[in-house]
């Protein structure tokens, strides 16, 4: 039987999470010099940036990495855009913000031809998507190159889907797991899981391997993934303290404080389901809103919000994203993080 080592050509069966917007390229080098699968997030990447990252990871390390994609459908602007902003004017007005000048538009595109195009002149060796799959064509291209196929499952019918079209493993994204739900045959929460109660399921379901992800936060949490017959494991929010990470100063506080014992699932700041620590806008209007607009529509809405209260030393309108388990997070090199949650496999021999 091949393990998740051999697929993706790693010492350690561990993958260190994509998280857009707190990290680039020196997180990937490190987490994948020091023996797991280092993850570059692309989906808000333009492609002259994602060139240059990827530059940058070829030359900062010989193992393999990741790279992570989106495979939402592109959303039709609809009148709840417009609803969204008079949702948040009472904001607006506090901050002095002049809501007819605030920009429309996604701020993350999905999975394309254009970016399957560039990303071959790199050949990563392994490839990942959230929300479901990009075509078949695509797919084909991506495993053409010699690439490994991972993707996230929240359910079970989600992760026989993956499989069914090709996924080389999937990874099992507990309701415990900070930011993005991977969610995209269903949208009602009520079908989530959690990592303890997804991953058995999904290993008795699917022949691939199955890479826990979701609350593991230290080497106690891989040995109990592990126990639980998953292949490895995807950690993400024990990495955000890292010194390799861009996490901003206030986020950075926000998970050392008490704050990050409380998160929820909050649509607020892209227009779909993702955990972040409670904050003001969560709170005042509730985690999910119904006028919110698709993903990744609701963006551009709370966008200058965010600027404006950033600026004020305020992390009120910014979306804090943290798993349920911040209890790993540390200010230590990525490469000390790494070789910390490693002792977990090492219980499981």
């Amino acid at each position: 039987m091949t393990t998740l080592q051999q697929l993706i050509g790693t010492d350690l069966p561990l993958i260190q999470a994509p998280m857009a917007g707190v990290q680039g390229s020196a997180l990937a080098i490190a987490v994948s010099n020091a023996g797991g699968l280092g993850s570059l997030p692309g989906a808000m990447l333009s492609p002259d940036v994602m060139r240059s990252e990827l530059a940058a990871i070829r030359a900062g390390t010989s193992k393999p990495y990741n790279v992570n994609f989106f495979c939402h459908t592109a959303p039709v602007p609809s009148d709840r855009e417009a609803a969204w902003r008079t949702a948040l004017m009472p904001y607006y007005a506090e901050f002095g913000i002049d809501a007819a000048n605030i920009p429309t538009g996604p701020g993350r595109n999905p999975f394309s031809v254009e970016v399957a195009d560039l990303l071959a002149e790199f050949r990563p060796p392994v490839v990942s998507f959230h929300f479901g799959l990009p075509s078949e064509a695509l797919m084909a291209q991506v495993h053409g190159w010699g690439a490994k196929v991972l993707a996230s499952a929240t359910t079970v019918e989600e992760a026989q889907w993956l499989e069914a079209r090709g996924v080389d493993a999937v990874i099992a994204q507990g309701l415990e797991a900070g930011g993005h739900r991977g969610h995209f045959l269903s949208h009602d929460l009520t079908r989530q899981l959690g990592t303890f109660a997804l991953v058995p399921q999904v290993v008795h379901a699917v022949k691939v391997p199955v890479i826990a992800a979701g609350g593991i936060a230290d080497a106690a949490g891989v040995a109990a993934a592990m126990a639980m017959g998953a292949a490895g494991v995807q950690i993400g929010t024990a990495y955000l303290l890292t010194p390799e990470a861009t996490t901003s100063a206030l986020h950075r506080e926000a998970l050392k404080s008490r704050a990050s014992r409380h998160t929820a699932l909050t649509n607020l700041f892209t227009g779909r389901p993702a955990r972040g620590i409670v904050n003001r806008v969560m709170r005042d209007l509730g985690p999910i809103g119904e006028v919110v607009p698709e993903f990744p529509l609701a963006t551009s809405g709370i966008a200058p919000l965010r600027a404006k209260a950033e600026a004020q030393g305020s992390g009120d309108f910014s979306p804090l994203w943290s798993g349920q388990n911040a209890t790993g997070c540390r200010e230590v090199p990525a490469a000390e993080v790494t070789r910390a949650l490693a002792q977990g496999f090492h219980a499981t021999v």
